[in-house]
C-alpha cells in the first residue's frame, strides 16, 4: 500500500457509473426563500429525511453520538434541527454493528431530528501521527487499542450508511490548510476519484444525501479545478473543505468566496469547521448556508460565555459578585435562572457550570443564526451585518481587515 508518486494518469476523470448512480430523485430538497440583493446571503428550507433545514444554520458537534454537557433532549428544546457524529470514533467505538441494532445512529442517541456524519478524513489532520493516505485508504493507528486499521471510500460510506445519518460527507483527502507545494495538488485530485468511489458505494440514496467536499487547499487554480470536476458530479450538495486550520484569514475568506462563485445555485453550500460569530455572519454574506463547530462546546468546558460583544471569562473574579444573568437579553434556560456571580462559584466545584454554559453557548449560535436569516428575509442583511459588527467591535476597536475587506468584496462597507 505504498503511497504513489507523481500524478495519476486519471486525475479527475469522471467515473460515469458513479455520477449516473445518483441522478435520480434525492431525499433532499432545497428551496430558497430570500435573497439578499446586495451580497450573496440567502435564507433557504433545505427538506431532510428527518424535517426541515432553516438556514443559514449553525451545526452542533456530537463526537459519539452526544454533546458534551448536553442531552439530546436539552437540544431539541433549543430547536436545534440538526446536529453532527463524527464517523471515525463511532466507527471505532461502539462501532456500526450495534449502531445498526438501535435503529441507527437516530435510536441509538434518541434524536428525531437531522444528523450529518463527518467522512473520518478530518482525522487525516488531527491524528496526522497515527495515519498514512495511500490511494486505497486512510491507515490509521487506533488512539484506543494501537490496532492499525484502513478506512477507505467504501468503507468511510458502509460506516455512514449503518449510522442512517440524512447527510453524510465523501471521504477525502485533507492535508492541512498551511501546507503548500505539490501534496495539495495530489490530495485535490485523490479527493474526486474518492468521491466517485463513494458515490458507488452507497447503499441508501434514496435517503441519504451524499456531500462532495471541496479541496485544493489556498491555491485558487486547483479549487477551481476541483469546483469545475465536483459539480459535474449530480450529488445533492457540496461542502468547501481544507480551511479554518490556521491559514491567514485574508486566504480563507478568498478561498470561501472563490468557493461559492463556483458552487450550484440549487444546492446546499456548507463551509466546514467554521463556529466564531464574525467568521458565520462573514461566510454568510459570501454565500455560505451551513456551518459546524466544536467551538461552542469546547470554549464552555474552560468557562467561556459566547456573548454579542465577544466572550465572558465566568471564572474570572469580577463575576463573583455580579448577579446579572450572562447576556440580560438572552432567552436561554441558563440565563433565565442563573447569575453570572452563581456560574463563577459552582465553576469551583462541580461540573455542572459547564453544562450550563454550553446550553448558553449553543443557544447564542443558534439564536444568532435565526437573526441572520430574518435579516435576510427582510432585506436588511446588510444593516443587520453592520449594527452586529459595531456592537463586536465597539467605540475606537477597529475591525479586524480581513473583515473589512471580505465584506467589502459583497458590497458591504463596515461604517463608525
Amino acid at each position: 500500500m505504498a503511497a504513489p508518486t507523481g500524478r495519476d494518469t486519471c486525475e479527475c476523470k469522471p467515473d460515469m457509473a458513479a455520477v449516473k448512480a445518483v441522478s435520480s430523485p434525492l431525499p433532499l430538497a432545497l428551496r430558497i426563500v430570500a435573497e439578499c440583493p446586495v451580497t450573496k446571503a440567502r435564507a433557504c428550507v433545505l427538506t431532510l429525511p428527518h424535517g426541515s433545514v432553516n438556514t443559514p444554520v449553525f451545526m452542533p458537534v456530537g463526537t459519539q453520538g452526544t454533546m458534551k454537557g448536553i442531552s439530546a433532549q436539552q437540544l431539541e428544546q433549543l430547536d436545534c434541527q440538526i446536529c453532527l457524529g463524527n464517523t471515525y470514533h463511532l466507527g471505532m467505538r461502539p462501532g456500526p454493528e450495534l449502531i445498526e441494532k438501535a435503529n441507527g445512529l437516530h435510536g441509538f442517541m434518541n434524536w428525531k431530528r437531522n444528523l450529518l456524519t463527518d467522512s473520518g478524513g478530518f482525522q487525516m489532520v488531527s491524528l496526522v501521527e497515527l495515519s498514512k493516505v495511500t490511494e486505497e485508504g486512510v491507515l490509521f493507528r487506533s488512539p484506543y487499542d494501537g490496532k492499525e486499521i484502513l478506512l477507505t471510500p467504501e468503507q468511510s460510506i458502509g460506516i455512514q450508511n449503518s449510522l442512517g445519518s440524512d447527510i453524510m460527507m465523501q471521504l477525502d483527502d485533507v492535508v492541512s490548510s498551511t501546507v503548500t507545494g505539490p501534496r495539495v495538488e495530489e490530495a485535490m485530485h485523490r479527493s474526486v476519484r474518492w468521491l466517485d468511489r463513494c458515490i458507488a458505494a452507497n447503499q441508501n440514496p434514496h435517503r441519504q444525501n451524499l456531500f462532495a467536499i471541496i479541496q485544493g487547499g489556498l491555491n485558487a487554480e486547483l479549487r477551481r479545478a476541483c469546483l469545475d470536476e465536483m459539480t459535474k458530479r449530480d450529488v445533492p450538495g457540496f461542502a468547501i473543505g481544507g480551511l479554518s486550520g490556521g491559514e491567514e484569514k485574508d486566504d480563507f475568506w478568498k478561498m470561501v468566496t472563490l468557493s461559492t462563485d463556483h458552487l450550484p445555485r440549487e444546492k446546499p453550500r456548507y463551509l466546514m469547521g467554521v463556529g466564531y460569530a464574525v467568521d458565520l455572519v462573514v461566510c454568510v454574506a459570501l454565500g455560505c448556508d451551513m456551518f459546524d463547530c466544536v467551538f461552542p462546546t469546547r470554549t464552555a468546558r474552560f468557562g467561556s460565555a459566547l456573548v454579542p460583544w465577544g466572550s465572558l471569562q465566568i471564572k474570572q473574579k469580577q463575576y463573583a459578585k455580579d448577579f446579572q444573568p450572562i447576556d440580560p437579553e438572552c432567552e436561554c434556560p441558563t440565563c433565565k435562572r442563573h447569575s453570572r456571580a452563581y456560574l463563577h462559584a459552582l465553576f469551583k466545584s462541580d461540573t455542572a457550570a459547564m453544562h450550563h454554559i454550553t446550553i448558553h453557548n449553543i443557544s447564542y449560535q443558534l439564536t444568532l443564526m435565526r437573526a441572520v436569516r430574518q435579516s435576510i428575509i427582510e432585506q436588511r442583511f446588510p444593516e443587520f451585518v453592520r449594527s452586529f459588527m459595531r456592537r463586536m467591535f465597539p467605540n475606537d476597536e477597529p475591525h479586524p481587515s480581513w473583515v473589512v475587506d471580505a465584506l467589502a468584496s459583497v458590497n458591504i462597507t463596515l461604517n463608525r
